[in-house]
C-alpha cells in the first residue's frame, strides 16, 4: 500500500512526533521514508552589504537541514527502514507537495504544532500541505500539553 513516505521536517517537537509516527509506519509496511527540509529564506537583500549575512544564513540553514534530516534517518535506521534525505529551497508548502509528485510517494507524514484557538483559524504548513497535496496525508498533532 505505502512503499514511499515523505516526512517533511523543520526538527521541531511536532515534527519529531511526525517523524516517529512515519517511521513506525514504514517499518509495518516494509516502506522507505524520505526526510525533507526546506529552507524558506526572507525574500531578497535590499543593500549589497546584507549579502555576506545572507551567505552565512543559507550555510546555517543548510547546515540545520542535514542535521534535522539526519535526525530522522538515524530514528529509521534504529527501526530497520531505509531513509533517504533531501533539501529544497523556497515555498515549503509548494516544495513539499512537488517533491511528494516528482518522486512518486504514496504518503505524506507531517507534524501538526499545536497553535493555539486562534492560530488554527489561519492555518499552520501542515493544514496547507493536506488541503493541495498530490497524494494522502496523515497529521500527526501536537497537543497543548505534549
Amino acid at each position: 500500500m505505502y512503499d514511499r513516505i515523505l516526512i517533511p521536517t523543520d526538527g521541531g517537537e511536532a515534527a519529531k512526533k511526525g517523524a516517529q509516527h512515519g517511521i513506525e509506519l514504514a517499518a509495518e509496511m516494509g516502506a522507505e521514508v524520505h526526510a525533507l527540509y526546506v529552507v524558506k529564506l526572507p525574500g531578497a537583500p535590499r543593500t549589497v552589504y546584507l549579502r555576506d549575512d545572507e551567505d552565512d544564513m543559507r550555510t546555517r540553514y543548510r547546515e540545520y537541514g542535514e542535521e534535522v534530516t539526519a535526525e530522522i534517518c538515524e530514528m529509521a535506521e534504529a527501526a530497520g527502514v531505509d531513509c533517504v534525505t533531501a533539501m529544497e529551497s523556497g515555498s515549503i508548502r509548494e516544495n513539499i507537495n512537488a517533491y511528494a509528485e516528482d518522486h512518486d510517494m504514496d504518503l505524506i507524514v507531517i507534524g501538526a504544532g499545536y497553535r493555539g484557538q486562534f492560530g488554527a483559524l489561519l492555518g499552520g504548513t501542515a493544514e496547507k500541505v493536506v488541503r493541495t497535496a498530490p497524494v494522502p496525508v496523515t497529521t500527526i498533532r501536537l497537543r497543548s500539553d505534549d
